[in-house]
């Protein structure tokens, strides 16, 4: 059975999908619910939201993520980062999730990767769960239903989590997988109910895409002075740092909160959605995201919820710390219909330092700028990945290394170049801890965040006294309105001076071990930038 709007030419018995059962195609969230609700696959929450859980896996697996390697992809590839997939191993695994997949359902959502429409990816999403098929609605941009009648999809992306991986015969490594084939345009994920790498599995392809056409692909969020897209701010940062919580300033205009591109014309989204953490998560701090966890559609995954009451809560994160909901981006009330941008004046790198060593904010020199983002220092955060529990110091370059497949120096050089063109202001933003390390200091306020950003992005910063920091040589404020001053200098927030001395001379020296992989590749400017 076939049901649906689809182009006729592109069923999917017409692309060697054969002898599946029913398939559902461009439903809408509705229909997706009820059918998730008959399948069981979840329970009808507050407002109409979507209450599931993602199973075994909580968080993406990034270690089994693969790329085929293929002559068109041998030397384009970064295989330091990507795990390879031989051509053999990938027909074998598309082979035998073709046989797992006869006779179950399946539900079709052809979709965007892009709100500019001269660089968009057209995708078909074939999912087993149809809560799946709701998330990656909200998540990618989605078409007038006229336009579904000629989709033509130009990648295809084929989830199915009942489906066990043979790591012999997949040439993989283990029984979860999601495999890349760029020669094919197809992409296969198994074996995981984590709703997420339908979305990074896009994310990967434009990352892949874009930079051939001289578009940054950006793990980022961004919004936009109210009145005026030219006034644009990007943010990025891994996954916990406060990209889509800081990006939702009701005082601006949000663009998107994960991922975007910077053309020639600006920047624009790849997404039409928010997937937005919900751990602790409060009306007071963010109503705008604390609401959508009631409305219509919004899909609560990982959450603890009262069975009775179906009231959520937000600080119990015995299921993971990796709660998250999905939302459609207008449903915050200050998102952008058009999800465009001019080019940035002002670049935030979030980071999230578990050594209580960083300021909260400090200036970046262009040279200064690469060297960070090719860094991308943070802190994992409990249960983003598979085996975080609590926070993790790392250097993911590019704020986004499980999401890159081609080489660092090829998005470094992409973003020095628009910085240069375009003139960008440069700024790193620690949200992470003050006062001691991890266990021992607190978190940043969030209050002190948000002035610190109101004034780097209403361009007040810049007319304070700045001080150079003795270990990391960046330009740090010494006194801001509405901010308390001792914040400033994090030495002086540690009770023993001398062993905050210590602890930033360690994360100097991971930071020069770290970048040491990148000085063959980079200008002799970004060299001198270095530390350590």
């Amino acid at each position: 059975m076939i049901s649906g709007r689809v182009n006729p030419s592109q069923t999917l018995d017409k692309m060697g999908f054969e002898g599946l059962g029913s398939v559902y195609y461009n439903l809408l969230e509705p229909q997706l619910i009820e059918l998730a609700l008959a399948k069981g696959e979840g329970r009808l929450g507050k407002g109409g939201a979507f209450l599931c859980s993602t199973g075994k896996f909580t968080g993406r697996s990034p270690k089994d993520k693969h790329v085929v390697k293929s002559p068109t992809t041998s030397e384009t590839i970064w295989w330091e980062n990507n795990a390879e997939m031989s051509p053999e191993g990938f027909d074998r695994l598309h082979q035998d999730m073709l046989t797992h997949m006869k006779g179950k359902d399946y539900y079709v959502q052809d979709l965007y990767g892009g709100a500019d429409p001269t660089l968009r990816l057209d995708v078909r999403m074939v999912t087993e769960l149809a809560w799946h098929g709701l998330f990656i609605r909200h998540m990618l941009r989605r078409p007038d239903r006229d336009e579904l009648d000629t989709f033509t999809p130009e990648f295809t992306v084929v989830n199915c989590p009942s489906f066990k991986a043979d790591p012999t015969r997949h040439d993989c490594r283990s029984e979860t997988v999601i495999a890349m084939n760029f020669d094919k345009k197809l992409i296969l994920i198994g074996g995981t109910e984590y709703a997420g790498e339908n979305k990074k599995s896009v994310f990967t392809l434009l990352n892949y895409i874009l930079p051939s056409k001289g578009v940054m692909a950006m793990h980022c969020s961004a919004n936009h002075a109210i009145g005026n897209p030219v006034d644009a701010a990007v943010f990025f940062g891994l996954s916990g740092t406060g990209k889509t919580t800081l990006s939702a300033d009701p005082n601006r205009v949000l663009i998107g909160d994960d991922e975007h591109g910077w053309s020639d014309r600006g920047i624009f989204n790849f997404e039409g959605g928010c997937y937005a953490k919900t751990i602790n998560l409060s009306k007071e701090a963010e109503p705008e995201i604390f609401d959508t966890t009631s409305m219509f559609g919004t899909v609560i995954e990982n959450m603890v919820y009262d069975e009775e009451t179906l009231d959520l809560d937000f600080k119990d994160d015995s299921l993971t710390a990796n709660m998250r909901c999905a939302y459609p981006l207008d449903y915050i009330s200050n998102a952008s219909d058009s999800a465009l941008g001019g080019h940035p004046k002002n670049i935030i790198m979030l980071t999230c330092d578990a050594f209580g060593v960083l300021p909260p904010i400090a200036r970046l020199t262009p040279a200064q700028a690469m060297y960070h983002f090719l860094s991308g220092f943070t802190s994992k955060v409990a249960g983003t990945e598979r085996g975080v529990t609590e926070p993790e110091p790392t250097f993911s370059t590019c704020f986004g290394a499980p999401f890159m497949p081609r080489r660092p120096e090829v998005y470094g050089n992409l973003l020095r170049d628009k910085i240069a063109k375009h003139g960008a202001t440069c700024w790193l933003v620690n949200t992470g801890w003050t006062g001691g390390a991890y266990g021992t200091g607190s978190r940043m306020p969030i209050k002190a965040t948000r002035a610190l950003l109101t004034a780097a992005l209403d361009g007040s910063l810049h007319n304070v006294t700045f001080r150079k920091d003795p270990f990391f040589g960046f330009d740090v404020p010494v006194h801001v309105h509405d901010v308390d001053s001792r914040l400033l200098d994090p030495r002086g927030t540690w009770s023993d001076p001398d062993a905050y001395d210590v602890q930033a001379k360690k994360l100097v020296e991971m930071f020069a071990e770290n970048f040491a992989q990148y000085v063959p590749f980079i200008d002799e400017d970004v060299k001198a930038a270095a530390i350590g």
